[in-house]
């Protein structure tokens, strides 16, 4: 595409809004499908089937945003591609495309539900090796290590959300269905293995690097929900009908849930007294920014994750955090998804204001 080309798309309405769309707005179809399967899991089905039509429309329209914007500003594309901070947030894709299809096997779409599991475990094998690859080897002068962030976590979130779509998927199929359990097994030691390694970059950028308060994203929040989305894609695998796979390591799996859900609750203090430091301390703004849906999933999946382990190894008090777990991320939800639509509002108002004007001015 030549440069005029380009310049035409830009100046068409919502261009800019699309040059700079998100890599990870795909987060929005993650946090809205797990606040649904939270209600349908504590029976408010009016509620979560409200979440589902939203989530349904979001990923459509992401969609259809986002190959909009690979076909207009490809070189822009291929630098959020190769661009450390931003690349693997292109994960949320996979995470949102294998949630919802959960969201929806439940609802009892399960031939669209497959279609989604079968694509997440597509795009899940083509991203795991293309974007670490881009990132890695491209090389722009800058340390690489010290552009390490939350986002990078969201490669783990993936991970785990195909396990938890295949042990969905196994109860529709006859007999062993192997591949089944081991993609289960594979996709929840991978997602584990990945949060590890993550976690030592991380760990490693803030002691040489450290972390001011404006770099100090929600995404951050999802080195808890890597955790939480481990434990329900754990218990979900543990819980699984017999194959090979999954009898071999069913124990481990076991032993392991309850573990992450600890660490996953103890991240949460600290998350907040980060915000606070990062808000109220340093007076950085609080305003509507995509990445936003990146705290609204990890405590959506917390909550899910307390009210699925409470009720599988008969835990009430861990299923009672789960309960106000859920009524918190509602009202997170409900507050960041306000404040998008009052952004996509002023967004509108701005170009017809514009538009107005260039039509006075022509």
């Amino acid at each position: 595409m030549n440069a005029s080309t380009q310049v035409g798309w830009r100046g068409l309405p919502y261009g800019t809004a699309l040059e700079k769309l998100s890599p990870g707005y795909f987060a929005l179809v993650m946090g809205t499908s797990i606040m649904s399967v939270g209600f349908h899991l504590t029976g408010f089905e009016v509620l979560s089937e409200a979440l589902l039509v939203i989530a349904v429309i979001a990923y459509v329209v992401l969609w259809a945003l986002f190959i909009a914007r690979a076909a207009t500003f490809r070189a822009e594309t291929m630098s959020d591609i190769r661009n450390p901070e931003k690349a693997f947030a292109y994960f949320t894709i996979v995470a949102g495309t294998d949630v919802l299809g959960v969201r929806l096997m439940y609802q009892g779409y399960a031939g669209v539900a497959v279609v989604l599991f079968m694509v997440g475990a597509l795009l899940w094998f083509v991203f795991g090796y293309l974007l670490p690859w881009q990132v890695l080897m491209t090389r722009d002068g800058l340390p690489i290590l010290a552009r390490t962030n939350g986002t990078w976590y969201i490669w783990s979130v993936a991970s785990q959300s195909l396990a938890i779509g295949m042990t969905a998927l196994r109860p529709h199929f006859d007999g062993e269905a192997r591949w089944i359990g081991i993609i289960a097994v594979m996709s929840w030691s991978v997602g584990v293995a990945l949060y590890i390694g993550v976690s030592v970059l991380v760990a490693l950028r803030i002691i040489h690097h450290g972390v001011t308060p404006a770099q100090f994203e929600p995404p951050y929040w999802v080195a808890m929900g890597a955790m939480a989305i481990a434990v329900v894609a754990g218990s979900n695998i543990v819980a699984m009908e017999s194959t090979p796979m999954v009898d071999a390591v069913r124990d481990l799996v076991s032993g392991t849930v309850v573990v992450f859900w600890c660490f996953a609750a103890w991240l949460i203090p600290m998350l907040i007294g980060a915000g606070v430091w990062r808000h109220v301390l340093n007076k950085v703004p609080l305003t509507y920014v995509p990445t936003l849906w990146s705290m609204v999933f990890p405590m959506g999946m917390f909550a899910v994750a307390s009210i699925n382990i409470g009720r599988v190894d008969a835990l009430p008090v861990v299923e009672s955090i789960g309960y106000v777990a859920l009524v918190v991320a509602s009202v997170v939800w409900l507050i960041v998804f306000v404040a998008m639509l009052r952004g996509i509002v002023l967004m509108a108002t701005r170009q017809r204001h514009a538009s107005a004007v260039n039509l006075a001015v022509s």
